[in-house]
């Protein structure tokens, strides 16, 4: 009975270090799934991010497809213009070294058969993109490390888990990726991600003769070929310049929903001689104002003159009569109470008809441009201007110094400027056609 006992423990036994086996096993499985986008480096944390500066033209920009670097709900062959964009953690060891975590966020225009769903969508890296970044960097370190001493080996890469940090670390972001206007070349992440997936191949798999770099780069120069004679929708327009509005009606007053950015493309569902009407994603909708795209086909980017015509004719509708400095006679809350610079404006002759909203906004875009040196220099006493339009159908426009400063500086466009300004009354200065809208 007792060697019968005997057996059975030892049995129990083996029967329960088997299972701390097997659990051990699936845990450092499960470890290695969940670390894939992040790696320990034997270099500082300084050294790791000035490495990752150094590599910002690589880690964001366009994708050749879709398929193979992303998953999402619906065919991969439905989407179109796909862009990724990623976003790295450096997080210092406390045994030395450094632990780099990145993330990638891929983005591509989804063509909905039915027409109903068509948009931008926000996909599934599926770990490819991000594998490739690691690589890359592991690249970039081992070579500086060679510059720095030759006749040194290179230290290898640790393997195993890194250990979390006790305080919250910085993130280096990349540059938001923008939409060219044409297919451009592959970025050398994706050339890499080639030449490594070429790597991969089994070595028992017959492999072409002549499959160096010069074939990948042929390979991938074939592959945008065929992306560049791909059909192009003919219903979408471009953005002009980054800083853009997307508002919610076809209003100068409108609630902006958020800024484009320059060559970011959106599907036009209608437009006016002021406005234009986009899809934003989905159920979403928005307006863009007309001259600040680029309209498909041979639809002309706006009814008006060139860009030199409307600052010109309006010089000869409009003059400033006088000039002076005083209290802000209105009731917006960026300039009430405060001493601003008046600028009155009247018709040169009051018998000519006035040739509406655009060319009051071009003539005050003119006075403001001029006059934007003086209130640069003067800030402290006028932190705005007005300008007056003397007229049975005239109005106020109404600007601060600080937004100015970002027009000025390229950071607003004019569609975004007026969108900061105040009007009063608003409808004086609506385009065409927004009244309809709103």
């Amino acid at each position: 009975m007792k060697r019968r006992g005997a057996e059975f423990g030892r049995a129990v036994l083996h029967a329960l270090l088997a299972a701390v086996a097997f659990l051990c096993c699936v845990g450092s499985h499960a470890q290695v799934k969940v670390k894939d986008n992040e790696r320990d480096f034997p270099q500082p944390k300084a050294t790791v991010e000035k490495a990752l500066t150094q590599m910002q033209a690589t880690t964001s920009g366009r994708l050749p497809v879709v398929d193979g670097f992303a998953t999402a709900d619906h065919p991969l062959d439905r989407y179109r213009r796909g862009y990724y964009q990623s976003k790295f953690q450096v997080t210092a060891n406390p045994a030395g070294g450094a632990l780099v975590r990145v993330s990638v966020q891929v983005t591509a225009w989804y063509a909905d058969p039915a027409g109903g769903h068509s948009g931008y969508q926000v996909l599934n890296s599926n770990g490819r993109l991000e594998a490739d970044l690691l690589d890359q960097l592991a690249e970039q370190l081992n070579t500086k490390a060679q510059q720095a001493s030759p006749g040194s080996p290179v230290i290898p890469e640790p393997s195993g888990s890194a250990k979390s940090a006790t305080a919250a670390e910085p993130t280096i972001s990349a540059p938001v990726p923008r939409i060219p206007k044409t297919t451009g070349g592959f970025s050398s992440s994706l050339a890499q991600g080639l030449a490594e997936q070429d790597k991969a191949v089994p070595q028992t798999a017959p492999k072409p003769a002549g499959k160096d770099a010069s074939a990948l780069q042929a390979e991938a120069q074939s592959l945008e070929e065929i992306l560049k004679n791909q059909a192009h929708p003919n219903n979408l327009v471009a953005v002009k310049k980054s800083g853009t509005p997307v508002v919610e009606t076809a209003s100068l007053t409108s609630k902006t929903l958020f800024m484009a950015s320059a060559h970011d493309e959106f599907e036009m569902l209608d437009f006016n001689r002021d406005w234009v009407h986009v899809r934003i994603s989905g159920l979403s909708r928005g307006w863009i104002w007309r001259n600040n795209v680029e309209m498909p086909g041979s639809i002309p980017d706006s009814d008006l003159p060139t860009p030199a015509g409307p600052a010109n004719v309006a010089a000869d509708v409009f003059h400033v009569t006088r000039e002076e400095k005083a209290p802000f006679p209105g009731d917006w809350e960026p300039l009430r109470g405060k001493t601003v610079k008046i600028v009155s404006v009247e018709k040169i002759n009051d018998s000519a008809k006035d040739s509406g909203p655009q060319l009051r906004l071009e003539f005050a875009k003119s006075v403001l441009n001029k006059d934007y040196a003086e209130l640069a220099q003067k800030g402290q006493e006028m932190p705005g201007i007005v300008l007056i339009f003397d007229s049975v159908d005239g109005g106020m426009i109404a600007a601060t110094l600080a937004t100015l400063q970002q027009w000025k500086a390229g950071k607003l466009s004019d569609a975004a400027l007026w969108h900061q300004c105040f009007f009063d009354p608003p409808e004086t200065f609506t385009p065409a056609g927004s009244s309809a809208s709103q």
